[in-house]
């Protein structure tokens, strides 16, 4: 028994996969569950303890906590999500979340609340707050706040209170209150405040503000509460109606700014909110630059890191609120204008700046609560207007003395054919004073520190100019060096390689050319080639782990990645700035990334992957020469046949220029087999020669889940023509999987292909014009461009025109300039000649690709007796969102490949397909 028992189980394992000299196991879906990746990664700030959620692809996540000084694993927490570490890192909190199966199975979702998870990061020890709906803890770790998910008790005629309360000053709708409690971590007392809707504890620990809104409004107040003095609370604001939106304490000081209002006014776009400042036991309100301004709700606060600035978003008074007409009697229910005032109609002119649905979606998401940018600077009590509603974002850095300003209000029209475009301005942070650096410009120029100079890239060269003197000069003329972007197949303006930085003095701007930093001085503006990457065929690029870095220092020593471009290695190097030398610090076949730095401390973290190796944290300091091993999260990895290492495979694209593809051959490939292989793409995919695969299921193929089965994984480079991207990138496909043919890899009757969106597209294009690929698994695919050109993508509620006149669909003409390109690039149109089977995949819910792009391509391989089936996700967006969707694809994906590339039995919905069946 045990010997037949044997043989079965060698025969299921060769019929998955060829044999591996070690036996591992081949990778079955249920597998794909198990590996967990880090969520939420935190260090401290002293670079002592680091924190994450260690979460499984489907089950309950799990938190960990990490001592640093010796390696040890100090805690885990159940169920651990969204972790924080405070300031002074004796805490890590996390939010404990529900099991998987409460989720999955409770009906009432609002009845599922989290609790909090204290983990004390001296010994380890944990404390559980149940039914937490959020919460502070304070920068020393001696205070926690938190508000008890659960609505507050009517209160009864015993409390105190008048029982008739005629007042109806009503919150809005999605402002809840619950009770706070606040509890002193050293001594476990706690004090209570009931019903609050904001709250927050100073930086030093020593007050909580907290605004109290009452159910009918009539004992709303603001309260300070003294954390250090026996929780003595005091009113700073006792007002019906009265509420605090936003907290901003100090970084330094007892000094607490919040924007206050009251729900009096019920229109809570047109609520007034005053800026209110407490300092020294006086509370002064924060005037905007223009008096005459307002800040409304949803406006921000932040206070610089020295506390010398809040930076504050206000608005201009907004009109007052035309109220449609109702019907109140018998004559109105027959008066035309209270009828038409109940009416669903959009009137799309076209005059308009934008289509309708870009229109709405702009409303919604920006424009409906538009406020401007500005600051208020404590040491002169001034304010001053950083943004406009002519010039109306800034990209905002609370370091800088200049920020960078821009408004695509001029392009609004044009961003719908023809890309995005806006006018670029410095903005100085002191007085607001606004100069123009250029306009009409598809790419985000560099403004230097102190405002002066901006650099950009115009007319295939980098371009300086001073600002003081608009003076434009081109700091790239005379160099051999290659700065625009070689690899852009695009019908629009070729981009640079971009910007590494400035000086913090301003005196040099950082550029990239395709292999190398250069440094220019803005005043002599010679250049200096900082690394000599284009010798080796090597791009190193600035590694900027601080968001809001300012800029370099003289003589600073930075990290740089450096990528060959040609075997795609790549090492992590130092450039010293005081005499240019490079130094390779992390170097392997593998692929290093630098993912955080300790804001205080000389502690650094990274991964390291490959193929068959989950990239782990490491931890090191600057020097990297003892780095250590911290993390092991996916330790069963080494129990599958996971596939062989990844090697490049190089060909020819259709206009002959030299190419890459990944090739990752099935676990325990013996050369002169030939496989079946999987050919997954999109645009360029070489550069994932060292990636780990995302474990995960979804549009795509689980790379692992076919090499361990007996399939290779084939990931080629793709370019294309402009005007002609279905043929060019078809011949540019058959290229490149002639290769393995040719190479003896590809079983040249089991070649299969599968693309999602773009690559969708062109998969479903491919077998217009080839019958190289045996079976095509086509996701979200364009099928007809004449349809499609005039389409919408609903999620940013654009125009699909711009992407075929200068984006990705690469026509480089309107509709009726090239008809017959529109026609040619369309699979639609010769749904006649495919003779290869084509699944194809989309939700009827696709934001980006209209889904009946799928449905027209169906239809005509229907009608011209194709094999085709349509797979049609009720409610989903562009890429799968819903568990049981991702796997029910992925299994389907698999089911169809096995028979056609591998001959397995047809399972039963590609034979009968699935009856409309609804209870």
């Amino acid at each position: 028994m045990k010997a037949q028992l044997s043989l079965l189980s060698i025969a299921l394992v060769a019929s998955l996969s060829s044999a591996t000299a070690n036996a591992k196991d081949a990778l079955q879906f249920k597998d794909v569950f198990d590996f967990k990746a880090a969520k939420g990664t935190q260090l401290s700030e002293d670079g002592n303890i680091l924190t994450f959620s260690a979460a499984p692809y489907r089950g309950d996540a799990t938190g960990q906590v990490y001592n640093l000084t010796n390696n040890k694993l100090i805690a885990e927490v159940p169920r651990g999500t969204k972790p924080t570490i405070n300031k002074a890192a004796n805490w890590v909190v996390f939010t404990q979340t529900p099991t998987l199966l409460e989720k999955e199975t409770t009906k009432k979702k609002d009845t599922l609340k989290n609790n909090l998870v204290l983990v004390n990061t001296l010994s380890g020890g944990q404390q559980q707050f149940d039914d937490v709906k959020d919460y502070k803890l304070s920068d020393d770790g001696n205070w926690l706040a938190y508000r008890v998910n659960k609505k507050a008790d009517k209160e009864d005629d015993s409390s105190g209170t008048d029982s008739n309360k005629t007042s109806e000053i009503k919150p809005d709708k999605k402002d809840t209150s619950y009770d706070l409690i606040v509890v002193n971590l050293n001594n476990k007392t706690s004090y209570t405040i009931s019903q609050v809707f904001s709250y927050a504890i100073s930086s030093n620990a020593s007050q909580l503000l907290a605004s109290q809104v009452d159910s009918d409004g009539t004992d709303n107040q603001v309260t300070l509460l003294e954390l250090n003095n026996g929780f003595t609370s005091s009113v700073l604001i006792d007002e019906p109606g009265v509420v605090v939106n936003k907290i901003a304490w100090h970084p330094t000081q007892n000094i607490v700014a919040f924007t206050l209002g009251n729900y009096v006014n019920d229109d809570m776009r047109r609520r007034d909110y005053q800026l209110k400042l407490y300092k020294n036991e006086q509370l002064t309100d924060i005037k905007s630059a223009n008096t005459a301004w307002q800040i409304g709700k949803t406006a921000k606060l932040e206070w610089s890191e020295d506390g010398e600035r809040l930076y504050f978003e206000n608005r201009p008074k907004l009109a007052a609120k035309i109220k449609a007409k109702e019907y109140t009697d018998e004559a109105s229910l027959y008066d035309y204008d209270t009828i038409r005032d109940q009416k669903g109609l959009n009137v799309w002119h076209n005059n308009d700046a934008e289509i309708k649905p870009r229109e709405e979606q702009q409303w919604n998401k920006a424009n409906k609560n538009r406020h401007y940018q500005s600051v208020y600077f404590l040491s002169n009590n001034t304010s001053v207007q950083l943004s406009t509603p002519e010039m109306p974002e800034v990209a905002l850095n609370t370091k800088r003395d200049a920020l960078l300003g821009y408004s695509n209000q001029a392009y609004l029209e044009r961003i719908m054919y023809g890309g995005f475009f806006a006018d670029y301005y410095a903005v100085d942070v002191k007085t607001g004073a606004q100069k123009a650096i250029i306009k009409d410009y598809p790419f985000r120029p560099s403004l230097s520190p102190n405002g002066q100079f901006a650099a950009y890239f115009n007319d295939s060269h980098v371009q300086l100019k001073d600002l003081a003197n608009n003076k434009v000069s081109t700091l790239t003329k005379a160099i051999q060096a290659t700065f625009a972007d070689d690899k852009h197949d695009y019908p629009s303006a070729q981009p640079g390689y971009g910007f590494a930085g400035w000086l913090n003095d301003s005196s040099q701007v950082l550029v990239y050319s395709k292999y190398d930093v250069w440094a220019f001085d803005v005043n002599t503006q010679q250049a200096t080639r900082l690394t000599n990457g284009k010798e080796s065929n090597t791009q190193y690029r600035v590694i900027k782990l601080d968001k809001d870095l300012v800029g370099f220092t003289k003589g600073q020593t930075l990290l740089l990645s450096a990528t060959n471009l040609q075997d795609k290695q790549t090492e992590i190097t130092k450039l010293n700035l005081t005499d240019n030398s490079i130094a390779k610090v992390l170097t392997g076949n593998k692929r290093f990334d630098v993912i955080k730095k300790a804001k205080h401390a000389n502690k650094y973290l990274f991964t390291e992957q490959t193929y068959q190796q989950f990239p782990d944290i490491y931890q090191t300091d600057f020097s990297f020469n003892k780095p250590q091993k911290v993390t092991n999260l996916n330790p069963q990895v080494d129990n599958f046949a996971w596939g062989q290492a990844p090697e490049l495979i190089s060909y020819k694209g259709f206009d002959g220029e030299d190419l890459q593809g990944v090739l990752i051959k099935p676990a325990g490939y013996k050369k002169g087999d030939k496989v079946p292989v999987v050919v997954y793409f999109y645009r360029y995919m070489s550069q994932r020669m060292y990636d780990f695969p995302k474990m995960e299921l979804n549009h795509r193929p689980n790379f692992p889940m076919f090499t361990s089965n007996g399939y290779a994984i084939f990931l080629p480079d793709i370019r294309f023509e402009i005007g002609h991207p279905g043929k060019s990138s078809t011949q540019t496909m058959i290229n490149a999987t002639q290769k393995l043919i040719d190479l003896g890899i590809a079983d040249p009757d089991k070649i299969g292909l599968q693309g999602h969106s773009w690559a969708g597209y062109q998969s479903a294009f491919m077998i217009t014009e080839t019958d190289m690929f045996k079976a095509v698994v086509s996701g979200a695919p364009v099928s007809n461009m004449t349809s499609a050109y005039s389409g919408i993508r609903l999620k940013s509620g654009l125009a699909r025109q711009f992407q075929y006149e200068t984006g990705q669909s690469r026509i480089g003409k309107n509709l009726f300039e090239a008809p017959e390109l529109y026609i040619e690039n369309s699979p639609v149109f010769f749904a006649d000649k495919v003779n290869t089977p084509i699944l194809i995949m989309f939700g009827d819910k696709d934001d980006a690709v209209p889904w009946h792009e799928g449905v027209q391509y169906y239809l005509a391989l229907r009608r011209a007796g194709k094999d085709a089936t349509f797979l049609q996700y009720e409610g989903e967006p562009h890429h799968l969102k819903k568990f049981p969707n991702q796997v029910d694809f992925s299994i389907r994906m698999m089911q169809y490949f096995d028979h056609y590339l591998k001959g397995k039995p047809a399972a039963k919905w590609m034979t009968e397909g699935e009856a409309f069946i609804e209870e």
